[in-house]
């Protein structure tokens, strides 16, 4: 099982509902989205969609930060799941572009400990423009 990341550390998943691709969603449950989709594909059934997990394949794809800034743009108001090789540098990019949580695997959160993702737990204080206005 993997950990999930939120701004209070980490924790166990609590999704309980199947997480399916978009081709199989269905009410009540959760849909994965490669970073390589368009979210305008999505347009008029975010409403129904309770939770959106997106995968981001190597920590040097930023497709999926863009994804989430879409879907939120687009009114998405759900659940926002990054799930993949995001690093705890990259925590802070993920919440401010819409992610909620972040799921990491057991081994990276061995290597990248919860000490290092809460340094950027407090995401909205330490951006460019914060530090330009300090």
């Amino acid at each position: 099982m993997n950990v999930i990341v939120t701004d209070a550390g980490f924790a166990p998943d609590d999704w309980t509902h199947p997480i399916v691709a978009l081709e199989d969603a269905r009410s009540g449950v959760g849909i994965d989205l490669p970073s390589s989709i368009d979210p305008a594909e999505l347009a008029g059934r975010l409403p129904d969609i309770t939770m959106i997990r997106v995968d981001f394949p190597s920590s040097a794809d930023g497709r999926g930060f863009s994804v989430a800034r879409q879907l939120r743009l687009m009114g998405y108001k759900g659940r926002l799941r990054a799930r993949g090789h995001v690093l705890a540098d990259q925590y802070a990019m993920a919440r401010r572009c819409g992610f909620d949580e972040v799921e990491i695997s057991h081994e990276l959160a061995e290597r990248q400990t919860q000490d290092q993702w809460m340094f950027r737990a407090n995401w909205q204080a330490h951006d460019y423009q914060s530090r330009l206005r300090g």
